[in-house]
């Protein structure tokens, strides 16, 4: 449908209406006169020539409505500003056509614009001389004003022109995607919709390191509690760093440095730490409850507190771990698994072994001392054969 803009006869000095041209003209000026609130019975166009067939509006048209009376010489300035309009309106497919788009001029064909979705917005603003305008306002130079964003036009501007989607390293598929649906650029949107779903995916993977931890501690003050549950510390060099009471629940921190960091009253839940490196490091008060500490080495750690707070290991796989040397007085190590783990050295004092696996481990508790230790009485003799 058309669309036109109205001015009162000699009073071009107040706001235009635009409005939709229906098929009668009758009916053009009873739209005119409720829009701009007078008793329209005269239509004519910015020269003066009276208009009594639709047929002759074009879409974007300037019109004067009048009250009956004969079309005042002041509305004759309009004519100056409709010509310099139309000076810029194409006039056949192989048309250069100027865009502003948010500040940033771009050229391009009528053609470019229209053959590759006929459906979208572009294509409907452009495919026809008609259609030209499409209710856009033009900028001094002709070009064409549109309010988007410049940065992620020019990639779907690109992809008009050869069919490819290129995107620079610094342009984000989220913001040319959301521009793609604005323009009905359906095609496009479907290849961004995947671009987009494969960063966020790459991104869930991503492997935190010890530059994001050292920035987290220094945002966060020593009364809030920081956590890091479910994150990927995979190899991460978090050595002799101030860790203590940091929630680590499910996180992964296979391969990770750990050592002579402060854990202690760190919170280590179903945590991922096989190959991890811990020797050195304090473990006062730790919770390990059912984490995965296979073939780790916590050699010279120490678990004992002096206020009294006891680490709790229950359920902890601990198969090869390396922990010679380790203080470990008070540990509840109950129903561990503690295969082939290398325990020379430790100081086993007051720890909770029930039901713990300590299967080929007696060989390496030799000079320990394990005196108080709760044990189950089947399962020591069975370690440690007389």
């Amino acid at each position: 449908m058309k669309r036109v803009t109205l001015f009162r006869n000699g009073r071009i000095d107040l706001e235009g209406k635009v409005i939709a041209v229906p098929c009668d003209l009758n009916e053009v000026l009873s739209a005119a006169a409720e829009t701009l609130g007078i008793d329209a019975k005269k239509l004519y166009s910015t020269t003066g020539g009276l208009i009594e067939n639709t047929a002759v509006i074009r879409d974007g048209d300037t019109l004067i409505v009048s009250e009956g009376e004969p079309f005042l010489e002041s509305c004759s300035k309009l004519q100056s500003c409709e010509r310099d309009r139309l000076k810029y309106r194409p006039t056949s497919s192989a048309d250069w056509i100027r865009l502003n788009v948010g500040g940033q001029c771009f050229t391009t064909t009528r053609s470019t614009l229209t053959r590759h979705d006929p459906k979208s917005m572009l294509a409907c603003m452009f495919a026809t001389d008609e259609n030209a305008i499409w209710g856009n306002s033009v900028d001094d130079t002709g070009a064409y004003l549109i309010d988007r964003s410049p940065r992620y036009f020019e990639p779907i501007l690109n992809y008009l022109r050869h069919g490819e989607l290129i995107l620079d390293p610094a342009v984000n598929p989220q913001g040319v995607l959301e521009e793609a649906r604005f323009f009905g650029l359906q095609s496009l949107a479907e290849q961004l919709e995947i671009i987009v779903e494969d960063s966020r995916a790459d991104r869930d993977v991503v492997c935190l390191g010890r530059r994001d931890v050292v920035a987290a501690l220094i945002r966060t003050t020593t009364h809030t509690e920081l956590r890091f549950q479910g994150i990927n510390f995979t190899g991460a060099d978090l050595s002799k760093l101030d860790l203590s009471f940091i929630n680590f629940k499910y996180s992964i921190l296979q391969g990770a440095n750990l050592m002579q960091a402060n854990l202690s009253c760190c919170i280590f839940e179903r945590a991922d730490l096989r190959g991890a490196k811990l020797d050195g490091a304090n473990l006062l008060g730790v919770r390990m409850l059912c984490a995965s500490l296979e073939g780790a080495s916590l050699k010279g750690c120490n678990f004992e507190d002096p206020a009294g707070s006891r680490a709790n290991m229950e359920g902890v796989n601990m198969k090869a771990v390396q922990m010679e040397g380790s203080q470990m007085f008070g540990i509840n190590l109950r129903v561990a698994n503690l295969r082939n783990a290398n325990l020379q050295n430790c100081d086993l004092r007051g720890s909770v072994l029930a039901g713990a696996d300590l299967e080929v481990s007696a060989r390496l508790l030799q000079r320990r001392m394990v005196n108080g230790c709760k044990s189950n009485a089947n399962k020591i003799k069975a370690v440690f054969p007389t």
